[in-house]
């Protein structure tokens, strides 16, 4: 019995599932602020409310998900599973759909939600530098 409990942590660490990035996707700077009071980012004051900004390999998707804290999400929206030269789009719901081969990826966390895909659309962290100012960077 005590052996067992010995290996338990081992097991539970190697089961683990990753957060797998993309290779494909080339590496990019990414330094953007914006203030949510200007008329084109109003939405994101609003949970679910959310834009597209230029950055980023395609451009740069940001929702305020009303979850977290921060509650923002930012995306590139370059396909992470093939060089697509449509960037993915975003309807508002809780997914963003790759136009070139119908993969979906979460809103959430970035998560595929089409199987088989094993890449997570590349996120970016977002930083509230006061309650107008968003500033989106690279990891």
């Amino acid at each position: 019995m005590r052996k067992l409990f010995l290996l338990l942590p081992f097991i539970i660490f190697f089961s683990c599932e990753k957060n797998v990035t993309n290779d494909i996707l080339p590496n990019v700077s990414v330094n953007v602020t914006i203030n949510i009071d200007l008329p084109q980012y109003i939405d994101l004051q609003t949970p679910t409310g959310w834009t597209e900004i230029t950055g980023g390999i395609k451009g740069i998707l940001i929702q305020n998900t009303g979850i977290g804290n921060p509650p923002y999400k930012a995306y590139d929206r370059a396909c992470p599973n093939n060089d697509c030269a449509t960037p993915m789009v975003f309807d508002g719901s809780l997914k963003m759909k790759c136009p070139c081969d119908n993969s979906e990826y979460s809103i959430i966390d970035g998560s595929p939600q089409t199987s088989g895909n094993i890449h997570f659309a590349r996120e970016y962290r977002v930083n509230v530098l006061n309650s107008s100012t968003l500033n989106i960077t690279n990891f």
